[in-house]
């Protein structure tokens, strides 16, 4: 056979030999050699690790013991080398709820199969075409027989490997996960040193690329070494026919298809921080170096390839760097690791979901064996079925065609990322407080369109298709899923509803507060649609909340704010309505009266309007209720009770300390933030009476509150607290031991009322020349370790 060289000079080079690789085992083998030269092994380290492991059941549990190199730099870098990573189900699950977790874990739990298997045909073809007749690697090959129900044997003989590794659990896959990382390593720094000691030669175009007329005449393409020319004339993009897919003309959409598939690693730290010593330090870091680390790989080996290949080189013959590579093995060995790594990765990725699945109770009695065939941690009878799903589908012999939708369906695990992330921010919850200072609505907004808009460009069929089934899938397990009406995971759903609940009765009370347009007016104007009116929606939203489905991952602070007097209160009427984080805030006070039945008119109708024009000085979001008691008691115990509507209820009472301080008249006092003389003009609104509470019924008072399971703080000092100091205490910081204001627990008072003025003694005593003091007693945990 002679000998053609088709190159830009025309010189005749050495010839490297080259066998007939299979067209399915080319295209595996390209993600290593051409993306990064390594497709590595897809890191899916504990497999499944939910916060809060303990509490959620998982036994075994073991403690934190990663830092940020094995915990989060190693399993991102390495699932960054290679192409799928497994959902966390439970994210999303515990943000969106057991339906749309559901239905998405589904849907990856079957990608992981499918793809396992796909990677387990593509590591014994690549045994098979390396080391089998005509091998790649081996000339003359191995006694290593080739025919489909060979190569299913190969298949099947992998795939208990990884069923037995799996079993052994995380720990035996940790342990291979380092090796593999240790092989693509050296793999990937072979590769980069070849391009500097290897002379330029002429490498055959295969035999499989029928693109290139090479029967009779053998066709080579010019490896030139690093050289300027070269880079210049690939430097700019030339989409061509892909000769491994007859003749396909390739196009970004499947350029990025390919490459997409090389940053799913990104969450692969997040998903160990339950076994991290310092999850907060470790994620941020280690995600960022590993990601910079595989940025800069790719571009090296892009670079690298671009400036010592011929174009004719890139474009026919995918599995250049073998002929090119000082050791010639380094390629082969990285291309099976990496395909068998990521088989293994998907195996216990896959059995993690399926057990998250189980544990969640999605689909009730037909998952219960899953939870029940748990040992030491490791979940074996979700292993076992998963294994079992993958040996079916080794079966189906066109799993290639799979690939397109694994990576339609990590795009939708991103869209569902986004979509938590966004309604979270939406709700303003108070629990969702992303350190990463670019994050916004606007960003989340951003990355939810981006994941739809590239999943229709990758491929619109298996977009829509994925969309479908899993809007499907949420529609059946509303309806017959046990989580759905068990599932104590707390609702976005009900976050948002308040949220609006907030905002429409915000609107409402500004729109019935404007004095340019007539409230009559505005009450026809939202008859034309009543879909417009505040009222309408306040009612609708208010009947959609349901106090049942509270959680503490939403919960925030509505408090009811018992005031004396206005005048001495002002500051902490500030402070309380800055602390409150869009909550409820309400204001109430009590108007001490032994005789109601003597007055014509309900004195609280009088002084409603003095309370609204404070509301407006004072410039705070807040409501007022009013009562009138025979006593401070009787009338807590009254708004307490009553104060808010529906589920919008407040769940926090601040009461201010008794003590014998003189009062401050916050708006007569010069310099004061808060002065005016708006309530002296028609006589002197909240006029200052004496101490109307003896210290039992103070005390007594704050027994009430925690009878009615509400929590209670006690507000001290607070006729010192300025913003202004607390701007000057964030310039200061480490600088001075003084903080702007002060938390301290609040013991909960004795039962015996002959106490209760030692109990004032030693609150006074603990609190006594601190700054603004807080005391404070809740009646149930503010943290959740399960999401």
């Amino acid at each position: 056979m002679e000998s053609a060289s088709i190159n830009d000079d025309g010189r005749a080079r050495p010839s490297a030999p080259m066998s007939m690789p299979s067209i399915a085992f080319r295209r595996i083998s390209s993600l290593f050699s051409w993306s990064c030269c390594s497709s590595s092994p897809k890191k899916s380290e504990d497999g499944y690790v939910e916060f809060g492991q303990n509490d959620y059941g998982r036994e075994g549990g073991g403690s934190r013991t990663l830092g940020t190199f094995a915990g989060v730099f190693s399993p991102v870098a390495l699932s960054m080398f290679s192409a799928l990573l497994f959902l966390r189900v439970v994210m999303i699950s515990r943000t969106l709820g057991p339906e749309f977790g559901g239905s998405i874990g589904t849907l990856f739990f079957l990608a992981n199969v499918v793809s396992s298997a796909l990677y387990i045909v593509g590591c014994a073809e690549g045994l098979v075409e390396n080391f089998g007749p005509n091998g790649y690697l081996v000339i003359g090959g191995l006694p290593i027989p080739d025919s489909p129900w060979w190569r299913f044997t190969y298949c099947s003989i992998l795939n208990l490997i990884n069923l037995v590794v799996c079993l052994f659990g995380a720990g035996m896959f940790a342990k291979i996960s380092v090796i593999i990382f240790i092989i693509v390593c050296l793999s990937l720094s072979s590769v980069m040193a070849s391009f500097f000691l290897v002379s330029p030669m002429e490498i055959p175009i295969p035999y499989a690329n029928a693109l290139i007329q090479n029967s009779t005449h053998r066709v080579n393409a010019s490896y030139t070494g690093l050289s300027w020319d070269t880079l210049s004339q690939n430097f700019y993009q030339g989409y061509t026919a892909d000769y491994t897919s007859g003749g396909q003309i390739t196009d970004f959409a499947i350029v990025f298809g390919v490459l997409f598939s090389g940053v799913t690693g990104i969450m692969a730290g997040a998903n160990m921080s339950g076994e991290l010593k310092d999850p907060g330090k470790s994620i941020p870091w280690g995600t960022m170096t590993a990601v910079l680390f595989t940025l800069i790989s790719y571009l090296m080996v892009s670079f690298l390839s671009a400036a010592a290949c011929s174009r004719l080189l890139l474009t026919n013959n995918f599995m250049y760097m073998m002929p090119i590579n000082i050791f010639p093995a380094f390629i082969t060995i990285g291309v099976l690791t990496a395909t068998f790594s990521a088989s293994l990765s998907n195996l216990i990725g896959s059995s993690r979901v399926l057990e998250a699945l189980a544990k969640d109770n999605i689909y009730g009695r037909i998952l219960k064996g899953i939870t029940a065939g748990v040992h030491n941690g490791n979940p074996v009878a979700a292993v076992i079925t998963s294994w079992a799903l993958i040996q079916l589908m080794l079966f189906y012999d066109s799993l290639n065609e799979i690939a397109q939708i694994n990576s339609v369906l990590f795009l939708l695990s991103y869209f569902a990322t986004n979509l938590a992330c966004l309604g979270l921010e939406l709700t303003s919850a108070p629990n969702f407080r992303p350190s990463f200072k670019y994050f916004s609505w606007t960003t989340a907004l951003m990355g939810l369109l981006g994941t739809v808009i590239m999943m229709f460009v990758i491929n619109a069929l298996y977009a829509v298709s994925s969309i479908v089934l899993c809007f499907l899938l949420v529609v059946l397990l509303h309806l017959f899923s046990p989580s759905s009406q068990t599932a104590g995971w707390g609702s976005l759903t009900q976050a948002l509803i308040f949220h609006q609940v907030r905002k429409t009765t915000s609107f409402a009370d500004f729109m019935l507060h404007l004095q340019v347009v007539e409230p009559v007016l505005l009450l026809w104007l939202f008859e034309i649609k009543s879909s417009f009116n505040p009222c309408v929606l306040v009612r609708k939203y208010l009947l959609l909340l349901d106090s049942r489905k509270d959680h503490v991952k939403f919960w925030r602070p509505q408090v009811l704010l018992m005031v004396r007097n206005p005048r001495s209160c002002t500051p902490l009427v500030q402070f309380v309505n800055d602390m409150k984080k869009s909550g409820l805030y309400v204001l109430g006070h009590v108007i001490v009266e032994k005789e109601f039945a003597e007055h014509e008119v309900d004195p609280t109708i009088q002084l409603n309007t003095t309370w609204l024009s404070l509301i407006d000085h004072l410039k705070v979001k807040a409501f007022i209720e009013l009562t009138v008691a025979w006593s401070v008691r009787e009338g807590l115990n009254h708004l307490g009770h009553l104060a808010g509507l529906g589920a919008m209820k407040p769940n926090t009472i601040v009461l201010g300390f008794r003590d014998d301080h003189e009062p401050i008249d916050f708006f007569q006092t010069i310099g004061s933030d808060y002065m005016t003389d708006k309530f002296d003009r028609d006589g002197k609104a909240f006029e200052f009476e004496g101490n109307q509470m003896d210290a039992n019924e103070y005390v007594s008072c704050i027994s009430d509150v925690l009878r009615m399971k509400k929590n209670v703080v006690l507000a001290r000092n607070f006729q010192t607290y300025s913003k202004a100091q607390i701007s000057v205490n964030r310039l200061i910081g480490n600088n001075s031991k003084e903080s702007a204001i002060t938390f301290l627990y609040l013991d909960p008072p004795p039962g015996n009322d002959d106490a209760s003025q030692l109990y004032l003694g030693a609150l006074s005593e603990l609190t006594s020349n601190l700054r603004p003091t807080l005391l404070v007693h809740g009646i149930r945990a503010v943290t959740s370790t399960t999401l």
